[in-house]
């Protein structure tokens, strides 16, 4: 997924993230990167924080986060 595709639609998930799974609190189709505001489809998720519950549309805006929450060395 990139910015470029169009909204998923239907309604967002909630979910509670942990070390290589998460589990679904409310259902849905997409979850929001917490970096870039990219929709992304739940089969799609591979990157989230469990120290912060929050997804990350990939691996640069997971680690641009973790650096600016000071979670990693710089």
């Amino acid at each position: 997924m990139n910015q470029f595709e169009p909204d998923i639609g239907g309604e967002a998930a909630v979910l509670e993230y942990f070390d290589g799974e998460y589990r679904v609190i409310t259902s849905g189709k997409y979850v929001t990167c917490a970096l870039t505001g990219i929709q992304i489809p739940l089969e799609a998720l591979r990157y989230w924080s469990v120290e912060l519950q929050e997804p990350y549309a990939g691996p640069a805006a997971a680690l641009k986060r973790m650096q600016e929450k000071g979670l990693l060395d710089r």
